[in-house]
């Protein structure tokens, strides 16, 4: 266990700064270092020439002493947050800003708009983070539900796009709250918005193919997309993927990647058909999809779409739905596919069971009875 002891340095106008050294270091969560000294940003004369400098020199030592003890305390309970108390006074919107920029893995991630949003809420730029409060977080739950639109299209966002704006936030003040930033656990006290359920758009295999036939250009997102559908990758890990991360041979590859959204670690076997999508073999350490962006996708699709002749409203992670729901529909069972498509958690891939109409339509003829004879009448 640390000891906390008041230390003493000599300052200018004969005055001494009065800080605190913990032996041996602590660790500090912000900076990710040991700290061996926390200055207090007090100080005493050095000899008081005056009743005032002798009531300010009595007064100091009190408060550094009581500083001290609750240090100390804090030491005994494991609870390191003080090493972080001057970060309380810092400004909460510049933190989020740089959570998010550490964050936003690709320009699909919607981290940024999570914060743009928040920035538009709370209007003004100096929210300390010690003047955060459960309050502010459910205003700011409030107003997300209320449909706000701040893209350029000013369009109104859905109740799910709330859902996951708010999330983002959410994990923001769970890292927050863990590094001592935050004096409550906000986190915990404000839940978070119930998702409506919703229809996953996806394609038939026939559409599936009819895509594969239909050229179109730029190649690099044709490819792209149809890698998602062969393999369930998301957008960040097509985008991510490297030369090196391909394995094996010809009806044994397999992709050897970490999740750009857990980032966990992943094995994944891949068909020959989908290392054919790849393309021709590049360096080891270059991307498998170079040029690859976000942002030109939408009006690709849309175009793309259109010229195969068929009317969905498709996006690049409905590819990955396609995939889960075409290996449900063959018969893969569900704890396989969970496996494939990197969660956690098998509840999450339940609702691509949900999609899955094919076993549903089976069952209609399963149960057989013989109704000829059956005298059907209309009756009031």
């Amino acid at each position: 266990m640390a000891n906390v002891t008041i230390r003493r340095k000599s300052l200018s106008k004969n005055r001494q700064s009065l800080y605190l050294d913990y032996s041996p270091p602590l660790f500090n969560s912000i900076k990710n270092k040991l700290q061996r000294y926390e200055y207090l940003k007090l100080f005493i004369y050095d000899e008081p020439k005056s009743n005032i400098e002798r009531k300010h020199n009595k007064e100091t030592i009190k408060l550094a002493e009581w500083v001290r003890l609750k240090r100390h305390l804090d030491v005994q309970s494991n609870r390191f947050g003080f090493l972080s108390e001057s970060n309380r006074g810092g400004n909460f919107i510049n933190y989020f800003k740089k959570y998010t920029a550490k964050r936003q893995k690709t320009d699909s991630d919607n981290m940024a708009m999570a914060f743009r949003y928040f920035e538009d809420f709370i209007t003004s730029n100096n929210l300390k983070t010690c003047d955060l409060n459960d309050s502010i977080c459910e205003g700011f739950r409030s107003y997300l539900l209320n449909s706000p639109g701040i893209s350029f299209r000013e369009k109104p966002i859905s109740r799910n796009t709330a859902v996951s704006y708010f999330a983002k936030f959410r994990s923001a003040l769970k890292e927050a709250f863990s590094k001592g930033l935050l004096a409550e656990d906000f986190y915990s006290l404000v839940k978070p918005i119930k998702a409506n359920e919703t229809h996953r758009e996806r394609l038939e295999l026939t559409e599936l193919q009819t895509l594969i036939w239909t050229p179109m250009e730029p190649d690099v997102i044709k490819r792209a997309a149809i890698l998602s559908a062969l393999t369930g990758l998301r957008f960040s890990d097509v985008k991510a993927l490297k030369w090196s991360e391909l394995r094996g041979q010809p009806g044994k590859y397999y992709l050897q990647y970490r999740q750009q959204k857990t980032l966990v670690a992943e094995y994944m076997p891949i068909a020959d058909d989908a290392v054919k999508i790849m393309g021709n073999k590049g360096k080891l350490n270059e991307s498998v999809f170079k040029k690859l962006t976000y942002s030109s996708i939408r009006v690709f699709l849309i175009r793309w779409l259109a010229k195969a002749g068929i009317k969905k409203n498709i996006t690049f992670h409905c590819f990955r739905h396609t995939y889960a729901t075409l290996q449900l529909e063959f018969g893969t069972d569900l704890y396989t596919v969970s496996k494939m498509l990197g969660h956690k958690h098998i509840k999450t891939t339940q609702v691509y069971a949900k999609v899955v109409d094919s076993k549903k339509n089976q069952t209609v003829k399963r149960i057989k009875v013989n109704i000829d004879k059956l005298n059907v009448t209309n009756s009031a």
